[in-house]
């Protein structure tokens, strides 16, 4: 009768184990079945507006499910990323983050949200510079030149950026630890506004968009001195990098990346990110991702994580140097 039972109670638990692997292995399976929602913390009509919506109907060609994007901006991104981080982890609600959420996660003490604890990496998808640009009047034609004008004047040289913790506030103030000096980082509201304030000669300088800064480029308002990636861009291909101009190891990218809430099945995210490493290097999609002055890049999940926590460790000890303090 003992053994009776036991041979009972070890089918049962077989049979148990058995339907817990089959209904863990379900979800993956059979998704997606239902349209899916790609989040962005900024208002429509942007740059990162624009590449989730480009993105989206190609990523509904390969997963077979509509690719929805909602904007919801506010609070600098934290407004999507919490609800993101706070949906169903099932892969139906995805979050396209520019690399400023990591500045914020550190920066902010007081955010709803740890953005390695609750959001699980899909994939990076594009990744790529500032650039260093000059007021025509300013007596530097190279970044050397540049340098020894800044020492010789510390404190008196100006350079804009589109607010606290914008990439081109961390690329400036990259710029005076490496380089030794101490620009004085102006905040605007928007990228387009140190843009102007440069081409006016309010200030001397900016760490700008690579695609907004070509007209006044061409025109002569700018001079463009370095890109801050670790190599050239194909928009700008005459444009030399800070690491060969001077500053070996400088590197200051600007990125975009698909995030999901924590606990999506690995099965599910290996499934995403193969569908975006896919959309990404589909040629028209590279063709206008490079027309953006950026390039794409794509990694898996462990790798995405492992760059977003390299980041966050980066970006942490620049702010401890700087004294960096939110808005």
């Amino acid at each position: 009768m003992r053994k009776t039972q036991r041979s009972r109670f070890w089918l049962y638990t077989v049979i148990t184990v058995i339907a817990q692997l089959l209904a863990s292995e379900a979800p993956a399976q059979s998704y997606p079945n239902k349209p899916i929602r790609m989040l962005i913390g900024l208002a429509a009509g942007g740059g990162t507006d624009t590449l989730a919506r480009l993105v989206a109907p190609k990523l509904s060609e390969h997963l077979g499910q509509p690719v929805v994007v909602e904007n919801r901006p506010g609070a600098s991104g934290s407004i999507a990323i919490e609800r993101v981080a706070k949906s169903p982890a099932d892969g139906y609600t995805l979050l396209l983050v520019p690399s400023n959420a990591i500045i914020y996660a550190v920066l902010r003490t007081d955010l709803p949200y740890d953005l390695e604890r609750d959001l699980a990496p899909v994939s990076l998808m594009v990744a790529g510079p500032s650039v260093l640009v000059v007021h025509p009047s300013v007596p530097a034609r190279n970044v050397k030149e540049l340098i020894v004008l800044a020492r010789s004047r510390p404190g008196e040289l100006n350079f804009g950026g589109s607010g606290i913790g914008s990439a081109g506030h961390l690329a400036g103030e990259l710029f005076n630890l490496m380089a030794k000096v101490k620009l004085v980082h102006v905040p605007f509201k928007g990228g387009a506004e140190a843009i102007i304030a440069v081409a006016g000669g309010q200030i001397e300088m900016s760490f700008s968009n690579v695609v907004t800064t070509q007209p006044f480029i061409k025109a002569g308002k700018f001079r463009a001195l370095a890109v801050t990636t670790a190599k050239r861009v194909s928009l700008m291909p005459s444009i030399p990098t800070l690491d060969e101009s001077g500053l070996p190891g400088y590197e200051c990218i600007v990125w975009f990346g698909v995030l999901a809430p924590a606990g999506v099945p690995k099965d599910i995210l290996a499934q995403l990110n193969a569908a975006i490493s896919k959309v990404v290097n589909i040629p028209e999609m590279k063709e206008f991702i490079k027309k953006q002055g950026q390039e794409p890049q794509t990694n898996s999940p462990e790798q995405f994580a492992a760059f977003i926590r390299s980041e966050i460790a980066q970006t942490a000890k620049l702010v401890k140097l700087t004294g960096m303090k939110p808005n």
